[in-house]
């Protein structure tokens, strides 16, 4: 008779795995987490600050898992009594037939989220360190929008994991993951550790755990900046979190200074700056063309902020060809589900995103519908 370790485990415990351990042991599931690293200080996609919001500009159907992520990430709040959420709302701009500011009406409108628009002579009058916004553009400002504190809800995820009985491993890499009957062989230097269940959820490394994924690993700087002048201007309340997509298809997204902290900001470049990359070989040193690009655009765009960067970090996130997460079972297998492919704006679904992944290893209905995102849709 087969000896197992546990009935699941989760391998990678950035947001969405961390979640995901959280939401299984909360359950009653004899659960096990694994992590390369220290959870809430790894190297990955849970980094620094995130915007939530209800308008998913990305796709409209990923409204409902943004409303229950709404309403998991209060009660990881309240459970944990860390303050993980900052209401200030947010700002979304760019063509209204666009991703960032288009997408977001749109999805304002199928799921009647309220929202107020305003032309581009309106949005810079109300939003005055955004400049160079072209007539063309439009203003999207989502009022129940914030910030979420990524490091802090991973730490608070595990520590109640950890409170409702599951055993977390640290600094323990997963070299393989082997299916075998009736349940999954994690590989580890030390030993194997058998499980009923696995679910994937390591980032850069997803691909190489459970191959065949249509998923790419990127290099992704980010940036924070210090006002020339201490004004005012540039603190949360006048400056909130906002992402901005520009004429040439980047997208510049950012937040403003709360609690004292500089001002965050990065630029994601689909075609260019964002190459693939081997998680393993990424070097994180900081060099000048991280930051430059987003440097030179400063005077134009956000005027007021000095040039030079007071701090730059650069993360790895991973993104899906048609820009849409990969949750579910590869092959229908009912040993194994992955989820990956967040990208710039994988965090603010993180708690919804755990939750659904602890109903498919129950074997129940997940709370919003999650079909459209099966890994097997880009084979």
């Amino acid at each position: 008779m087969t000896q197992w370790d546990a009935d699941a485990a989760v391998v990678g415990l950035g947001a969405w795995g961390a979640s995901a351990l959280w939401r299984l042991a909360g359950r009653g599931v004899d659960v096990l987490g694994f992590d390369r690293f220290t959870p809430g200080r790894a190297p990955g996609s849970s980094y620094g600050a995130g915007m939530f919001r209800l308008c998913c500009s990305e796709n409209p159907a990923l409204v409902p898992l943004a409303r229950r992520s709404h309403a998991l990430w209060s009660e990881l709040e309240e459970a944990s009594r860390e303050r993980l959420f900052v209401p200030c709302g947010g700002l979304l701009v760019g063509p209204e037939d666009g991703l960032v500011a288009g997408g977001a009406l749109r999805a304002a409108r199928e799921h009647d989220i309220d929202v107020r628009t305003f032309t581009a002579r309106a949005l810079r009058f109300q939003y005055p360190r955004h400049t160079g916004v072209p007539d063309h553009h439009i203003g999207v400002w989502e009022p129940t929008a914030g910030l979420l504190r990524a490091e802090n809800a991973v730490r608070a995820a595990v520590a109640l994991a950890r409170a409702a009985g599951a055993r977390v491993f640290a600094d323990t890499r997963i070299t393989s993951v082997e299916p075998v009957a009736g349940g999954v062989l994690l590989h580890t230097a030390q030993r194997s550790v058998r499980v009923r269940q696995v679910v994937v959820t390591a980032g850069a490394w997803l691909g190489d755990l459970v191959p065949g994924l249509p998923l790419e690993t990127v290099r992704m700087p980010e940036t924070w900046f210090r006002p020339l002048e201490d004004d005012g201007t540039f603190t949360l309340e006048e400056f909130p979190a906002f992402v901005r997509e520009l004429d040439d298809g980047r997208v510049l997204r950012g937040s403003g200074s709360e609690g004292g902290h500089d001002i965050r900001l990065s630029l994601e470049d689909r075609e260019v700056t964002a190459k693939p990359l081997d998680p393993d070989e990424i070097d994180r040193g900081v060099a000048y063309d991280d930051w430059s690009d987003l440097a030179r655009m400063l005077p134009a765009k956000l005027p007021g902020l000095r040039r030079l960067p007071a701090r730059v970090s650069v993360r790895t996130t991973t993104r899906a060809a048609d820009g849409q997460f990969v949750l579910g079972r590869p092959d229908g297998d009912p040993r194994v589900v992955v989820a990956g492919g967040g990208g710039a704006y994988g965090l603010q679904y993180a708690t919804g995103i755990g939750d659904a992944l602890a109903d498919l290893v129950r074997g129940v209905e997940t709370a919003a519908p999650l079909d459209f995102l099966g890994p097997d849709r880009l084979r």
